[in-house]
């Protein structure tokens, strides 16, 4: 039985704000494998719903987005981003809500999920764990990547074969409950110097 000091803050980021975006699927998928596990606390972030210039001008309309991104940001001891790969690589939008933040991602682990067509995504999560490094967040070796995202999934949304997703999300989210209970003792015991 885990205690409340036990259960980790996750903050799960839907990465895509694309017209007739198919995140939605991967992101219902995947809040089910999340809230599945005792020890992890789900809050999420859909860069569809986020309104935030990309001036980084600090507007009262990027206050006002803010307010409610920053903290589910802030509290988190990890991170789920969900991405598809656009381009060979991330969409704006994410890098946008990424860019927004510094402190909030830093000395905490983030897990990548990607979706796309033949290569997953897996190009986006390469670029990621570039920009991650650079906020000072440490990656988990293992990642979810639906290959053809699209034909993976049924008319309702299920995984037409779960298996393989569902053995390496267990595989990913296990190194990432390692990883965050790891740095937030670390945390607590001494301040990141970054």
């Amino acid at each position: 039985m885990k205690t409340a000091t036990d259960v980790l803050r996750v903050t799960l980021v839907v990465g895509s704000n694309r017209h007739g975006r198919f995140g939605p699927v991967v992101a219902g998928w995947l809040l089910d494998r999340l809230r599945d596990r005792d020890d992890l606390d789900v809050d999420v972030v859909d860069v569809a719903d986020v309104d935030l210039p990309t001036t980084l001008e600090p507007t009262a309309r990027a206050t006002a987005a803010l307010a409610d991104v920053t903290p589910k940001l802030a509290r988190a001891d990890a991170f789920v981003v969900l991405t598809p790969e656009y381009n060979h690589s991330f969409p704006a939008g994410l890098k946008n809500l990424v860019d927004w933040h510094s402190t909030e991602w830093r000395a905490k682990p983030v897990a990548l999920v990607t979706y796309g067509g033949l290569a997953g995504g897996l190009r986006a999560a390469e670029h990621l764990r570039q920009v991650f490094a650079e906020l000072h967040a440490v990656t988990v070796r293992d990642t979810v990547s639906f290959h053809h995202a699209g034909a993976s999934f049924d008319d309702e949304g299920r995984l037409k074969d779960p298996a393989r997703p569902d053995a390496a999300v267990k595989t990913m989210l296990d190194q990432l409950v390692w990883w965050a209970t790891a740095l937030r003792q670390a945390r607590e015991r001494s301040p990141y110097a970054g």
